[in-house]
């Protein structure tokens, strides 16, 4: 009875002791549509917002590129040291309330960030109106 009990409180301490995951830190980004690795993002958080930026590609032909197609401050940007996700927020077990910019095409789409079971796996989901797009990112550890 003591062991079990003993048991139970060192797994019940443990357990909620833990700390949560974090969404910060590097991911290998994953094409959806081939599954190919294309780059390294940071997340990283700034006065409350998270923000991702591209740190690494894995196609040297990527890494001189500019954002052509993109508006604004965006316009012109090199890829690598671009900041692409902006603004989001925590809510519940997503970050959202921000967007995220696809360099390839320079178009911005409202952004959702979620750690999935496996805390080694964020699932990025772009929207726009009713269309959205979803890739699972890797932590790079």
């Amino acid at each position: 009875m003591i062991k079990n009990t003993l048991a139970f409180f060192i797994l019940f301490t443990v357990f909620f002791n833990l700390p949560a995951q974090s969404i910060l830190g590097k991911w290998k980004t994953i094409d959806d549509n081939t599954g190919d690795a294309k780059s390294i993002v940071e997340i990283y958080e700034e006065d409350g917002k998270i923000y991702g930026k591209i740190i690494a590609v894995t196609n040297p032909e990527v890494e001189s590129r500019t954002c052509n197609d993109c508006s604004g401050a965006h316009k012109d940007q090199p890829i690598v040291g671009l900041v692409f996700i902006e603004g989001l927020t925590k809510n519940g077990k997503v970050y959202d309330g921000g967007t995220i910019l696809n360099p390839e095409n320079g178009t911005t789409y409202r952004c959702r960030l979620k750690l999935e079971d496996d805390p080694d796996t964020l699932q990025v989901r772009g929207y726009l109106a009713f269309f959205y797009r979803t890739q699972y990112w890797k932590r790079v550890k």
